[in-house]
């Protein structure tokens, strides 16, 4: 990934405009035509390939290196990290400090899920607690601790992107046996309670742990035998509680089970490589509003067509943010430079964290930043992706409560019924900065450390996650679109992108 593409900027469609009107913000409220007075417009060029951005996308099974996620899910034995009453807080630290290594430096963050049962005999409660226990006086006592434990740790921990609740049955996933209605409170709450900062999912969302709006992590993703059940039950709470604007929701694909040879096909490589199982996962991303997925990633990545189709996929997942114009003061003569910028979200999901827009003014000859703020009114969160993906064509089954999905999804071509809207932000930002000629860029910036991290699907880019937009003058002649002649680097080339653990 060391070896950058450059980019001609001659071939972009590049925009000037003197004293336009743009449209209304759907964010930010109407703008009058005079806050667009004397702003140069530019139609940043689309970049048409995925991108590797944080908290989203296809999620590896334990850390290691993969061409898309940033995300890694891992399991944790409970008395690994807690084998007895006397453990302290420092050892769940210890344990996790070496589990997770020196991941804040390829920017990846963890899904972590802490389980007391694997599968067959193979159980990790602590040694002073009875297995297969969940209901004592102890076990509540310890459980609630260990959350809050949790919290303290985990709640501020930059390199934990989610949760995931885990704890009870087989691998965590909450059944074989189910919690008990009071103990689901119980452990629901205290999640609630121990975690502010970060979003926590479970299984079943639609009928446990309902005390609280968690996020769904469904462990059979598109899978033929749960396209009822589970499929469109999250559907229907989403369009009951619009779920997927708090929460997310994601889990795995399974490939061991039941029809899923039908879809999402059998194995990784054609669930990303053939149209007909990679057009139904894409659907089904789409019509629940999915951030992420793991054992999906496992696929073939020597074959230059699977490569191609997980592109595809990738692009899907959670957020993905279309910068459709920017204006910007030209010429500063009296210290405020003026940014409004007009985004859609045409991927599936919202981003659910409130990460910083930064506007930036670059040296033009070694791209340092001289200057940099940022919006005060942004809030990236809201930049929501269309609604009402087209559900699938079901039939019904002999089983009079169920019906089962088209393979195909549908026969026609599936869209949004609510399509992506257009948000704006925008901001004076008063400029202490020599005279001279700036690059104006843009980024979004991860809190851990303040740097730039998620990046928007332009193809104007500089390694390093700022997106150059056009020329400031600051008291020194005009400004405008960038030169015909200044190359950029390719957005999923750049592994030089971090943040601070």
């Amino acid at each position: 990934m060391k070896n950058v593409t450059k980019t001609s900027i001659a071939s972009f469609m590049l925009v000037l405009t003197l004293g336009f009107v743009l449209k209304a913000s759907e964010q930010s409220g109407r703008l009058s035509p005079d806050a667009y007075s004397g702003l140069v417009e530019v139609v940043p060029a689309s970049y048409d390939k995925a991108l590797r951005n944080p908290l989203k996308g296809f999620t590896t099974r334990g850390i290691y290196d993969h061409e898309w996620a940033t995300l890694v899910h891992t399991y944790i034995k409970w008395n690994e990290i807690e084998n007895n009453e006397s453990d302290g807080i420092d050892k769940i630290r210890q344990v996790t400090d070496e589990m997770w290594g020196d991941i804040a430096s390829r920017n990846i963050k963890v899904i972590p899920r802490v389980y007391l049962h694997w599968s067959g005999n193979r159980k990790y409660w602590p040694a002073d607690m009875t297995p297969d226990d969940y209901t004592s006086k102890q076990f509540q006592q310890r459980v609630v601790r260990l959350v809050e434990r949790l919290g303290i740790l985990w709640d501020t921990d930059p390199r934990v992107a989610f949760l995931e609740l885990g704890i009870f049955g087989k691998w965590g996933e909450q059944e074989q046996p189910f919690a008990t209605k009071e103990i689901q409170k119980l452990v629901a709450d205290a999640c609630a309670k121990a975690f502010k900062n970060k979003l926590v999912s479970v299984r079943r969302n639609w009928e446990i742990f309902q005390s609280q709006p968690f996020g769904e992590y469904w462990d059979s993703w598109a899978h033929y035998d749960q396209m009822w059940s589970h499929g469109n039950t999250i559907a229907q709470l989403n369009a009951a509680e619009g779920r997927y604007l708090e929460n997310y929701i994601g889990g795995e694909v399974a490939y061991n089970w039941g029809n899923g040879d039908i879809q999402p096909g059998p194995n990784p490589t054609d669930s990303v490589a053939k149209a007909i199982h990679r057009n139904f996962v894409i659907n089904s991303i789409r019509w629940l509003h999915c951030t992420q997925l793991r054992w999906i990633e496992n696929y073939d990545t020597s074959n230059k067509a699977t490569r191609a189709g997980a592109d595809l996929i990738q692009q899907a997942f959670g957020y993905r943010f279309i910068l459709d114009k920017v204006a910007f003061s030209p010429s500063v003569t009296k210290g405020v430079l003026r940014v409004v910028l007009h985004v859609r979200n045409v991927g599936s999901a919202p981003f659910y964290y409130d990460w910083p827009l930064e506007v930036s003014l670059l040296n033009p000859g070694n791209r340092s930043v001289l200057w940099k703020q940022t919006f005060d009114e942004a809030d990236i969160r809201h930049w929501l992706p269309g609604d009402g993906w087209t559900a699938p064509e079901w039939s019904p089954t002999s089983r009079r409560t169920e019906h089962k999905p088209n393979k195909n999804w549908i026969d026609g071509t599936p869209g949004w019924t609510t399509a992506p809207k257009t948000y704006t932000a925008s901001g004076d930002f008063e400029l202490t900065i020599p005279a001279g000629r700036y690059i104006l860029a843009l980024a979004i910036l991860d809190p851990a450390g303040q740097l730039p991290s998620l990046r928007f699907a332009t193809s104007q880019y500089f390694n390093g996650g700022r997106h150059p937009i056009g020329i400031v003058a600051v008291n020194q002649g005009n400004g405008g679109p960038l030169p015909g002649n200044m190359v950029f680097d390719d957005p999923a080339n750049d592994d030089s992108l971090h943040y601070l653990p």
